[in-house]
């Protein structure tokens, strides 16, 4: 990987992490290569799989969802079969926004986005305690967002 991630590509993915709507001749300019060379590079990282996608990135807060929640899940059985069915469910719900399997005293912890405390406790009560195969929860109702950011840091 280190071959593919050198100086220049480093330089290319932190700038399309930055605005992936950067035109390709500002692009180059940035990087000090040509258009093809850097459309060219693009390309590569996309076919290998480096690169898997270009998307908007919205506020949640602009959409009125203010109140986060993790919620730590304790399942029943946790066979193959059953975390199968656990995770299609869990993908099914919109307003977990993050949900990971989880090596320790729980097994799972999700990230819950929702407009309040009453949108909370409806999300739990109608799709989080209905999932399959569900024990226990434990929530945790998040105060102040520290650190909220997507992945931007370039190995």
């Amino acid at each position: 990987m280190d071959d593919i991630l050198d100086a220049t590509n480093r330089k290319i993915l932190q700038e399309l992490v930055e605005n992936a709507r950067i035109p390709i001749t500002e692009l180059a300019r940035k990087v000090g290569l040509s258009k093809t060379p850097v459309a060219l590079r693009i390309r590569q990282m996309e076919e290998m799989g480096l690169i898997t996608g270009y998307r908007a990135i919205i506020s949640p807060l602009q959409l009125g969802l203010t109140h986060v929640t993790y919620v730590e899940a304790r399942l029943s059985d946790t066979r193959q079969k059953a975390l199968e069915q656990f995770n299609a469910a869990v993908r099914a719900i919109p307003e977990i926004e993050e949900c990971y399997m989880i090596a320790g005293g729980f097994d799972y912890l999700m990230k819950v986005r929702s407009r309040d405390m009453t949108d909370y406790r409806r999300i739990m009560a109608e799709r989080i305690s209905a999932l399959p195969h569900i024990h226990a929860t434990t929530s945790y109702v998040s105060m102040e967002a520290v650190v909220e950011q997507n992945w931007t840091a370039i190995p």
